[in-house]
């Protein structure tokens, strides 16, 4: 197929792309290099640097079968004080996006939403019929465009897939995470690691966990890019599946901590924090539905083997 990977120069992006490579698709990637990286653009795809929705029409005009959105803003913090970047930049883009698919007749759309779309859920693990209930304006707006896309299944048969998720970690041969501004937990362990931070910090540890540190649940990139590959497969025209994404125990801080350390020899100096107002104990996803509609199920799910992948990334580009 010929198919449109918008944010292709970030980390899930990247990985999908090459996958998509691998797969034998043609594969053309747009991405604004805002987050991404030019030499993240997978081998064998051809690059177009532009905005999503300056750009998307133009490409799509060319004639696609397929589009695999993954171009967004995506900072909790910063979308809170800056809602608008959120707004424009995930849900206007997206709205011109699902424009420019429509006037071309584009017939499927994969979309890398969020399981921040439920906030805080009462029930684990979280299943795609959890009240959808955001906490901050990211997960709001990601919430927006499943709104959208769902009308456009309906008014105009498009076939979509959203996949929600949580952390996202590992690495795919040269491509992996890498963010000018890191917040996720892996990747910061690994810069202490690394010496380029003297600690991480542990935000609480009285949380009501097996050992009182924050679980969350994990996912390969590997893992993800087949499920979004496999959601491609499975679209239906005038559908829209939505489908979580985990590997269905999750890990806590600790745990992370302990996996660094077992996997750089490095002691990973840990600092007691206070806990972070609207931090929620425990965020798992069920992946049950995706299982039994798509046939996926997470392969990679050690946590010492994820953190090892994303370790031999990052020596490749830290000052280790």
């Amino acid at each position: 197929m010929k198919l449109l990977v918008t944010g292709g120069a970030g980390y899930v992006g990247s990985v999908c792309g090459a996958r998509l490579v691998d797969a034998g698709h043609d594969v053309t990637v747009l991405d604004d290099l805002s987050t991404g990286h030019r030499d993240a653009v997978p081998d064998g795809a051809r690059f177009m640097e532009g905005e999503l929705g300056a750009a998307a029409g133009d490409l799509l005009a060319e004639g696609f079968d397929g589009v695999l959105h993954f171009a967004a803003r995506s900072l909790v913090g910063e979308s809170v004080q800056h809602p608008e970047r959120y707004w424009n930049g995930n849900v206007v883009a997206s709205l011109r996006l699902l424009e420019a698919m429509r006037a071309h007749g584009t017939p499927r759309l994969v979309f890398s939403s969020t399981a921040a779309t439920y906030g805080e859920p009462a029930e684990m693990p979280i299943r795609e019929d959890a009240p959808t209930r955001p906490t901050n304006p990211y997960g709001a707006s990601k919430l927006a465009i499943d709104h959208a896309i769902s009308s456009y299944c309906t008014a105009h048969g498009l076939a979509a897939t959203s996949l929600r998720y949580f952390n996202v970690a590992g690495a795919h041969g040269r491509y992996g995470e890498r963010h000018t501004t890191e917040t996720h937990l892996i990747p910061i362990v690994l810069q202490v690691a690394a010496g380029l931070r003297d600690s991480v910090q542990v935000f609480g540890e009285d949380w009501p966990t097996p050992d009182g540190t924050c679980v969350r649940d994990y996912i390969h990139v590997d893992d993800l890019a087949t499920a979004h590959l496999l959601a491609l497969q499975h679209s239906v025209a005038g559908r829209h599946a939505v489908y979580n994404l985990g590997c269905g125990a999750g890990f806590s801080v600790r745990e992370v901590i302990e996996a660094c350390r077992a996997v750089t020899g490095h002691p990973i100096p840990a600092v007691s924090a206070a806990r972070r107002d609207g931090d929620p104990a425990v965020l798992v996803a069920s992946s049950a539905a995706a299982t039994a509609a798509l046939g996926w199920r997470p392969e990679r799910t050690d946590i010492v083997g994820i953190m090892a992948d994303a370790w031999r990334f990052a020596k490749d580009r830290l000052p280790v």
